[in-house]
C-alpha cells in the first residue's frame, strides 16, 4: 500500500488530538473553501467518522465580493463530496462599522456560526487558523503595543459568553502543509484575493514584515512568535488563576456598578492590580480597557491626590473613602 503523504498524516493528527481531547458531539467547521478550512474539513470528516460524529460545514457568504454566493456553493459542494453535511449562512456586514470592514465581517461571521452551532447542538466549531495566522497575530500585536492579552494571540480552544465553544486545532501546523494536504488530496482551494490586498495590516505582516525577519533574523520566525503567544497563555492563566482567586474578598457591589478596595489592590504588584482593574471593568460593564485608562484608574490607588472621576467606556471610576467605584454612566 502507498505510504500516507506527510502533510494529510500531519493535519489528521492535530484534528484527532482536538476531537479526541474534546471528547467531542457533533462538530461544525468553519469553511471558507481555501487551503487552511479544505484540509481541516478533510481532516475532520475523516477522523470523525471514526469516532461516530456527524460533521456539518458552515460557509458564509459576506456578500463582499462579486460572485461571493458562487464561491460559498463551490465549498459547500466540496464538503459534501468529502462527506460532510455543509450549510450556507449569507450574512450583512456593516461597511461603515467603526472598527473597520475587517472587524464588521469577522462580527458578522462569528455571530452566523455561533447561531449554526446552537441550531446543531454542536459541541464545538473548529476554525482554520494555522501556526502562520498565530506567528501574525503576535506581530501585530507588538506592532501595535497591545499587551501580554494580545500577543497571547489565538487560544487552541476557547468558549465564548453564549457558551459556543471554539477550536483550532492547527494552531501547530504551517500553512503550507494546508496546501500540500489539499494538492495531496486533490482538492482544489480557493484562493480569497483579499488575501493579497496590501491596505489590511495582516497581508502587509504576511508577504512583506515576516519575510523579511525571516531573511534577516534567520529561519523559524513565525514558530518563535507562535511559541511566545503559548508562553504568554500560560503565564495569563496563572495570573487569572491568582487574580480570580484575589478578587472575591476585596470586590463589593456599590449603587448602579461595583467597588474594590484600595488597600487591596495597593498591596498587590501593579501587575496584578492592573489586571484586576481590567477584569473588574470588563466583567461588570462589558467593556475592555486600554493600558492608558487602566493606569489612570491606578493612579487613584497609588498617586491619590483628590482627583475626581476618571470617564471610562461605559462607567466611571472615583476614589470613594478606601474604594474605587466603578459606576455605569
Amino acid at each position: 500500500m502507498p505510504s500516507l503523504d506527510p502533510a494529510i498524516a500531519e493535519v489528521r493528527r492535530a484534528v484527532r488530538a482536538t476531537l479526541t481531547a474534546l471528547e467531542a458531539g457533533p462538530v461544525v467547521v468553519a469553511l471558507s473553501g481555501g487551503a487552511d478550512s479544505l484540509a481541516l474539513t478533510a481532516a475532520t470528516v475523516f477522523e470523525a467518522r471514526a469516532l461516530g460524529l456527524p460533521v456539518t460545514a458552515a460557509i458564509v457568504d459576506h456578500g463582499l465580493q462579486p460572485g461571493s454566493d458562487a464561491v460559498a456553493q463551490r465549498a459547500a459542494d466540496q464538503a459534501r463530496e468529502l462527506g460532510s453535511d455543509a450549510r450556507v449562512l449569507t450574512v450583512h456586514v456593516d461597511q461603515q462599522h467603526p472598527d473597520g470592514l475587517e472587524a464588521a465581517a469577522r462580527a458578522a461571521r462569528y455571530d452566523a456560526l455561533r447561531q449554526c452551532s446552537a441550531a446543531l447542538g454542536a459541541s464545538v466549531v473548529l476554525l482554520g487558523h494555522t501556526l502562520d495566522d498565530q506567528a501574525e497575530t503576535v506581530l501585530l500585536g507588538l506592532a501595535r503595543g497591545s499587551g501580554a492579552a494580545s500577543l497571547q494571540g489565538m487560544a487552541p480552544l476557547r468558549e465564548d459568553a453564549e457558551g459556543t465553544r471554539w477550536a483550532r486545532p492547527l494552531l501547530g501546523v504551517r500553512r503550507a502543509t494546508t496546501r500540500a494536504f489539499c494538492t495531496a488530496s486533490a482538492l482544489a482551494p480557493w484562493d480569497d484575493p483579499q488575501n493579497t490586498e496590501p491596505r489590511f495590516a495582516r497581508v502587509r505582516a504576511r508577504e512583506r514584515v515576516l519575510p523579511v525577519l525571516e531573511a534577516e533574523l534567520g529561519p523559524g520566525i513565525a514558530e518563535a512568535l507562535a511559541r511566545t503567544a503559548e508562553q504568554l497563555r500560560e503565564d495569563a492563566e496563572a495570573f487569572d488563576e491568582m487574580i480570580h482567586e484575589t478578587i472575591e474578598d476585596i470586590v463589593e457591589h456599590a449603587e448602579a456598578g461595583i467597588s474594590v478596595s484600595v488597600a487591596a489592590l495597593a498591596a498587590n504588584p501593579a501587575a496584578l492590580r492592573n489586571r484586576i482593574i481590567r477584569l473588574v471593568v470588563d466583567s461588570e460593564f462589558g467593556v475592555g480597557l486600554t493600558r492608558v485608562q487602566t493606569l489612570e484608574v491606578a493612579r487613584l490607588v497609588t498617586d491619590w491626590s483628590g482627583q475626581g472621576p476618571i470617564d471610562l467606556p461605559g462607567c466611571t471610576a472615583k476614589r470613594a473613602g478606601g474604594r474605587i467605584v466603578f459606576a455605569a454612566r
